[in-house]
């Protein structure tokens, strides 16, 4: 078990949709210390597919993308730069592990840090409570929801509280 003091960082992103063809529009993660940073991405010319279904979740538009996007050299050296030689966690690993490969192999360079999933450092205690103490953040806060850095936020608040309720029982 992790002590009281373990912090993880999480990463979320947003895509452009839910099939292998999607591609990340937004990532967003949350470190130790609680500073957080969040970006949108411009896709490059070869990401091409949009759901809408996907859009009317995360209420980005694909313009926006084209407008204030950072490109994905731009994104992939700041996050390499944000995490060099450490393990973030999600809690989507199946899907953001790829769209974070795909960013990375557009970006023509290595990831310089490991992504694992979070339930890779959760314990059966912690997932008995997550759902009742994640609705609980969330419910506490006037975050947007679907937005990478505020989920990685509300992930990384839920970890800390079930983690610090196992250490006071």
């Amino acid at each position: 078990m992790f002590s009281r003091e373990f912090i993880p960082i999480i990463i979320d992103i947003e895509a452009s949709g839910f099939d292998p063809l999607s591609y990340p529009i937004e990532v967003g993660l949350v470190l130790e210390n609680g500073t957080r940073y969040s970006t949108l991405v411009k896709p490059v010319t070869e990401w091409q597919h949009w759901d809408s279904s996907a859009e009317r979740l995360h209420h980005i538009q694909r313009e926006t993308l084209q407008q204030y996007g950072k490109p994905v050299m731009e994104v992939a050296l700041k996050l390499n730069q944000l995490l060099d030689g450490k393990t973030i966690y999600s809690d989507g690993w199946v899907v953001d592990k790829p769209w974070l490969d795909n960013l990375f192999f557009r970006a023509g360079i290595d990831r310089s840090f490991f992504i694992s999933p979070l339930e890779m450092i959760l314990n059966e205690q912690q997932m008995e409570y997550w759902h009742e103490i994640k609705n609980t953040v969330i419910a506490e806060t006037d975050l947007q929801r679907h937005r990478a850095s505020s989920d990685a936020w509300v992930i990384q608040q839920t970890f800390v509280r079930t983690l610090a309720l196992l250490n006071t029982a």
